[in-house]
């Protein structure tokens, strides 16, 4: 079955980095676009940027776009989420999702001092 599991979320002080990454299983990786989404409490999930299977097209939030970047290891299936300059608003739990609806449990990110 299809599974994904994010990794690589905590705490971090404003202008800090993280690296998340999103291990999936169950299909053939390489097929599908992947995308990360976050969610803060009382919000819609929203969408932080995607990726298409080959790795040469990505799409990235206002919000987010300059500092964050999406990868991903078609080998070892793993898609990954680069975070830089860290902002406090950034705060949020993050998730990587597959079409057809698959979400992985999500990982926190904490931006603060």
């Amino acid at each position: 079955q299809v599974q994904l599991v994010e990794s690589g979320g905590g705490l971090v002080q404003p202008g800090g980095s993280l690296r998340l990454s999103c291990a999936a299983s169950g299909f053939i990786f390489s097929n599908y676009g992947m995308s990360w989404y976050r969610q803060v409490p009382g919000k819609e999930r929203e969408l932080v940027a995607s990726i298409d299977g080959g790795g040469t097209i990505t799409n990235y939030a206002n919000s987010v776009r300059g500092r964050f970047t999406i990868s991903r290891d078609n080998v070892k299936s793993t898609v990954f989420l680069q975070m830089n300059s860290l902002k406090p608003e950034d705060t949020a739990v993050y998730y990587c999702k597959r079409p057809l609806n698959y979400w992985g449990q999500g990982t926190q990110v904490t931006v603060s001092s």
